[in-house]
């Protein structure tokens, strides 16, 4: 299987690093000071979990010159979505998919539109990672997880044949029956834990014991709730309540990469996360005042750390 990775970020470069290293074809997609840093030095993995470190590994900026592709794990930043799907059809075989593994829960939307949409499955990525250095990955917390599924059954086959690599290089990958879903619940908990973080500027374990911060994130947490029971995804009764068990369980230091972006002066995904439930919520005529106080604290900080007056 030839599998290309569109964006060699924390999702990316670690989950091809770990397919690389089990033997599979696996190219990726970079640019700047980490593609050079690719091609010079290779590819370093820091992590718990299981480190990795590639001597050398095929990158290049172009995606039409690493093709073509049975399957492209299409891992860039949100506002890069639709640019990035032209990018990489000249990449995709005449039978391959592209699995998005990005925040939020509209990539696949997008990426349908561009490339059709048996052309684009559904995958959730559960990691905290980040380009610590170029060429160089740090993955932190005891978590590291794939959740896969087909939106279509023309997909099935390839889908099917990309968890089982994932499974042979001993990634913690699951194939799931109901993919928006699996979608929903990452995007009940992220937009959540992301805007309350990226709000205090603190880590979750501030987050989750101050009393009030707590009461806000439960509160952003029921408002996506409500948004994702009015479009029809069929999440389970107790989500709440099970995302914040999650939350409770993970290490008191875990940021959240919007956090990351905020504090190094990086664009933010604020408009597909916080906003996003803002957005869709005034679409399905549903109150979302938490999210929308969030969205409108970080919306300065969209375009990067704003310039002085």
């Amino acid at each position: 299987m030839r599998i290309l990775v569109m964006g060699a970020g924390g999702v990316g470069g670690y989950f091809g690093a770990q397919l690389l290293r089990a033997g599979h074809d696996v190219k990726f997609v970079a640019r700047g000071a980490h593609l050079a840093a690719l091609r010079e030095r290779g590819l370093v993995i820091e992590s718990e979990i299981a480190p990795v470190h590639l001597a050398t590994v095929r990158a290049d900026s172009d995606p039409a010159r690493l093709g073509p592709a049975d399957i492209v794990m299409f891992c860039t930043k949100l506002w890069d979505v639709e640019d990035g799907a032209h990018r990489i059809a000249p990449a995709l075989s005449p039978d391959g998919v592209v699995i998005p593994f990005q925040n939020g829960v509209e990539s696949h939307v997008t990426l349908a539109r561009v490339l059709g949409r048996d052309r684009v499955a559904g995958g959730v990525a559960q990691i905290s990672a980040n380009i610590k250095a170029p060429g160089v990955i740090e993955q932190t917390g005891p978590f590291a997880r794939l959740r896969i599924g087909a939106f279509s059954p023309a997909q099935d086959a390839l889908v099917r044949a990309f968890v089982e690599a994932g499974q042979t290089a001993k990634v913690d990958v699951e194939l799931v029956s109901d993919i928006e879903r699996a979608l929903w619940e990452k995007f009940v908990f992220l937009v959540a834990v992301s805007g309350l973080t990226s709000l205090a500027r603190q880590p979750v374990g501030v987050v989750r014991t101050d009393p009030e911060l707590r009461a806000t994130l439960i509160a952003a947490i029921d408002e996506t709730v409500a948004v994702a029971r009015k479009r029809g995804v069929g999440l389970g009764p107790d989500v709440a309540a099970e995302t914040m068990k999650i939350v409770d369980w993970l290490p008191p230091g875990m940021r959240a990469s919007m956090l990351n972006d905020l504090t190094r002066g990086n664009r933010l995904e604020a408009p597909w996360l916080a906003g996003g439930v803002v957005r869709m919520a005034r679409e399905a005529g549903l109150p979302a005042p938490v999210n929308t106080a969030i969205y409108a604290a970080l919306k300065p900080y969209i375009d990067g750390a704003p310039k002085a007056a």
